[in-house]
């Protein structure tokens, strides 16, 4: 046993135990690798979950906009008939989202004059509004993949707007809503919303 604990010692250099302080810096040191290696992959893992998780795109219809010979007619008719609250605009739907019970969300209904040019260069009798999420990341995508997008972001504070064309040239719109200033616009012109 004797000849096998000098078998291993002979290579082996004399030990020097460290001081307190010698001692506290090398675990300290260890330690802020440590956090830094688990700090980088923490990261790291979060921003590749991120370029993964497919980005949101539209999240409801925002609006229907269809043309007509008589826009004031059709929405009194439409009042007196299926009992919308209309305005000099249309009709407003209020509904509450799915994924926060407590808030609001509204679409727009409006009868257009049959000349109006707003659907150009659409030659259909509508246009359909959709309501979508970061519409600033999803106007880049829909470029990348040769979307035609007719006009730039217009910011008001209601929402952000932009308008594209899809494969058969159906003028759409695109709406990132602020819900909230929405309402208060709605409440300053005195309009009732169809629940």
């Amino acid at each position: 046993m004797k000849q096998f604990e000098d078998d291993n010692n002979q290579d082996s250099a004399p030990r020097k135990s460290l001081s307190f302080g010698e001692g506290f810096r090398v675990r300290l040191l260890l330690l802020i690798i440590a956090t830094s290696f688990i700090s980088g992959f923490a990261l790291n893992t979060i921003l590749t979950h991120k370029q993964q998780t497919k980005m949101k795109k539209v999240t409801g219809i925002g609006g229907i906009f269809f043309k007509c010979k008589d826009p004031k007619k059709i929405r009194e008719w439409y009042q007196t008939n299926l009992g919308l609250n209309t305005n000099e605009y249309g009709a407003v739907f209020e509904w509450y989202q799915g994924a926060d019970s407590t808030k609001k969300g509204f679409s727009q209904w409006s009868p257009f004059g049959e000349k109006t040019k707003y659907f150009e260069p659409s030659t259909k009798e509508f246009m359909i509004n959709y309501r979508v999420e970061n519409i600033e990341a999803l106007v880049e995508e829909l470029k990348k993949n040769g979307v035609t997008v007719l006009d730039s972001i217009e910011s008001y504070d209601y929402g952000k707007f932009v308008h594209i064309l899809d494969i058969e040239n159906n003028k759409i719109e695109l709406w990132q809503a602020n819900d909230i200033e929405y309402e208060k616009m709605g409440k300053q012109m005195g309009s009732k919303t169809t629940k």
